[in-house]
Parts: structure tokens; C-alpha cells; sequence
């Protein structure tokens, strides 16, 4: 006979009156990706929204395309491509309001421009010249995160803050699969909850954590499901459908803003290209896998619902793809220019106010520059 045998079958008390009961069925994402392209919800979708989704995956795609030949060409020293995951990214910045915030991921470098960041600063990182290399708060997008989900608790902190301001702003913090193995990610959304943070999480699931593919990160029916255990509401969309992915983002930050707290969204999406230009995706995966996942292209779901509803003509798809050859064409240009760079810089943005050993590191840098540019001007002479 067992201990518990011995000791009887284990009956739980009722939960202390500090202690709420929730029904957590509210909570649950569907069972399938939410979709509206190709569905009769497609019908009641705005038509100028759909037209300004579109163009701006078309843009996105063309400055994937752009971003990633920088790289072969020495311009960039690493760029992570967000082909395929264009909806997400677009998305993302067209579901907030001016006022809000944007947490991006290292590979959200086409949500920040979609926001308004010139593409050229937000590739700044990218290139190794600076640490951001855009002003935050001109459009209101959090630094590029290199770290795995340190930008989730951040971005739980200043909806936090600006909630007990009063002020009317919401927070998105976009985040891989792969981040959603580590622990920022479980504080983020523990502290989001017990706060009712007006936060939203988007989680673009494209498969794999560089070569680690999903199903060896979590047992879990989806990652939408884990919202469940930290008492928020979760939902599954399909990643490659901008307009359902638009709907769903823009529902949560209309939700969050009326105090109603924080949501977890699973994007369910597919990352063509390899994880980064030093990546070998072909060692991890088959061409068949991503094949599938190209006739599934964001880009000719939108077009082919537009065409379909005669929302969109030849003309209107030649203007697109030439506004953005214009932007790429702009880019290239500017990023072919090799950039001025002031080391004094490395003294700025540091702390708000300047240190006294900041100040006296930054004289010492500026003596040594000094005598280098004297003792060159010597032999000149």
C-alpha cells in the first residue's frame, strides 16, 4: 500500500477568501489560428486598411531583401531577416496609437521602421556603430533587444508606470519562441498580470530558436496557452495573415487601455530566411518544410484577397513595389556612405547626467586624441 493509500485520497481545501477563484476557460486561446483573409470575415475588413497593410509588406519585404545584400556587401555586420514574418512585424506597429510604446526584438528592425524609424538608424545596431542609433522617444520604439526577452520586462515596467500616472498608453513587446524559454519572459507576464499592466505580448513563433525547433522548447498545446497559468487572456492567430493579425493586436491594445490588463498573443508564423546571415539553415531543416511555408507567403494572401474583391489592380501592385524600390534604393545609398563616427560619442547617453568618472574618462580620451592628431600633423610637416 502506497503512503497516499495510507493516508487517504488528497482532498484540497477551498482556496483562503484572499485567494479568488477564476474560470480559466475565458482565458483559453482557440483551438486553431485565428484567420480572416479568405474567410467571411475578410468581408467586414476595412478596404484602406488592407491597401496600407499591403504596401507596407511590400516595403517590408523589399527591405529584408535589401538588409540581408548589405550584409554580403560588408555594410552590415549581421542582419536577422524577417522574411515571411512581414505581417507580424507590420502589424504590430500599425495596430498602436502614437501615444504607445513598442518593444521590439533584434529582428523587429521592420516593426521599428513601420513605426516611423529611418531605416537607416534602425540598421545603425546592426552595423555596429551604435547602441541604438535612434532616439527612443521621437517614436516612441524601446531599443533593439539583443538579449533574449529583457525588453518583456521593460516594457511591463513603463505600462506599469504610465498606468499610475494616468497616462493613456500601452505597451507592445514583440518577442520570439526562443525568448519564451527564458525567465525575463515568466517575470514579464507574472508581474503584468498581478498588475493588470496595459501590456501586450506578441509572440512571433517562426519555428525554431536559431536550430532549435519548438517542439523541443515546450510540451505546452501552444505558447498562447501559457497566458493561462498567469491569469491573463491568450490568443492564437495566424502570423501570416496581416489583416487577422491586425485585428487581434488592435483588440488587445483597445482591451489594455480600458484597464482590462495584459494579453498574450501567439503569431503563428514561419522564418524563411536562416537566422542570421552567419547561420547555415539548411543543417537544421529541409527545403520541402520551407517551400510549404512560401505558398503561404503573407504578401500573396493580402494581394490575392484585394485582387480578389477588386481592391487592388496592376497599377495599384506596380505602385507599391516602386515605392518601395525608391526606399531601398534610398537605403542602399546612404549605407554605401561610410558613416562619420566621433569617438567622443561613446561619452553620450550614458547616464542623464554625467559622472565624474565619465567626465574624467572622456578628458583623458580627448588628450589622447589630441596628441595623436599633433604628433600626425608633425610629420606631415
Amino acid at each position: 500500500m502506497t503512503v497516499m493509500e495510507q493516508r487517504g485520497a488528497y482532498r484540497p481545501s477551498p482556496p483562503p477568501a484572499w485567494q479568488p477563484r477564476m474560470d480559466p476557460a475565458p482565458l483559453l486561446p482557440d483551438a486553431e489560428p485565428y484567420r480572416v483573409l479568405g474567410t467571411e470575415a475578410a468581408a467586414k475588413a476595412d478596404p484602406d486598411l488592407l491597401r496600407r497593410l499591403y504596401t507596407q509588406l511590400i516595403r517590408g519585404r523589399r527591405y529584408n531583401t535589401q538588409a540581408t545584400a548589405l550584409t554580403k556587401q560588408g555594410r552590415l555586420a549581421v542582419y536577422p531577416s524577417s522574411t515571411g514574418q512581414e505581417a507580424c512585424e507590420v502589424a504590430a506597429a500599425l495596430a498602436l496609437e502614437e501615444r504607445d510604446w513598442l518593444f521590439p526584438s533584434y529582428r523587429d528592425t521592420l516593426a521599428a521602421v513601420a513605426r516611423g524609424v529611418d531605416p537607416v538608424e534602425a540598421l545603425t545596431l546592426l552595423r555596429g556603430d551604435w547602441h541604438t542609433g535612434y532616439d527612443p522617444y521621437a517614436h516612441r520604439v524601446a531599443p533593439l533587444c539583443t538579449p533574449l526577452a529583457t525588453q518583456l520586462p521593460h516594457a511591463v515596467g513603463l505600462a506599469h508606470a504610465a498606468r499610475l500616472k494616468g497616462d493613456d498608453v500601452v505597451a507592445l513587446a514583440m518577442v520570439g519562441d526562443g525568448g519564451t524559454s527564458e525567465g525575463d519572459f515568466h517575470e514579464a507576464l507574472n508581474f503584468a498580470a498581478v498588475w493588470q499592466a496595459p501590456v501586450v505580448f506578441l509572440v512571433q513563433n517562426n519555428g525554431f530558436a536559431i536550430s532549435v525547433p519548438l517542439a523541443k522548447q515546450t510540451a505546452a498545446p501552444s505558447l498562447a496557452h501559457k497566458a493561462v497559468g498567469y491569469g491573463m487572456p491568450g490568443r492564437l492567430v495566424d502570423g501570416n495573415d496581416a489583416a487577422a493579425v491586425h485585428e487581434v493586436l488592435s483588440d488587445a491594445v483597445r482591451h489594455a487601455r480600458a484597464g482590462g490588463g495584459p494579453t498574450l498573443i501567439e503569431a503563428v508564423t514561419y522564418r524563411i530566411d536562416a537566422h542570421t546571415n552567419a547561420d547555415d539553415a539548411t543543417r537544421y531543416r529541409g527545403d520541402a518544410e520551407v517551400e510549404a511555408w512560401r505558398a503561404h507567403d503573407p504578401i500573396q494572401l493580402l494581394e490575392q484577397e484585394l485582387t480578389t474583391r477588386g481592391l487592388l489592380d496592376d497599377a495599384g501592385i506596380e505602385a507599391a513595389r516602386q515605392d518601395a524600390e525608391e526606399m531601398a534604393a534610398d537605403l542602399r545609398a546612404r549605407m554605401n556612405k561610410d558613416p562619420e563616427l566621433n569617438p567622443m560619442d561613446l561619452f553620450d547617453h550614458v547616464y542623464a547626467e554625467s559622472t565624474a568618472q565619465l567626465r574624467e574618462q572622456r578628458d583623458l580620451l580627448r588628450a589622447e586624441l589630441e596628441a595623436e592628431q599633433d604628433d600626425q600633423e608633425g610629420d606631415l610637416r
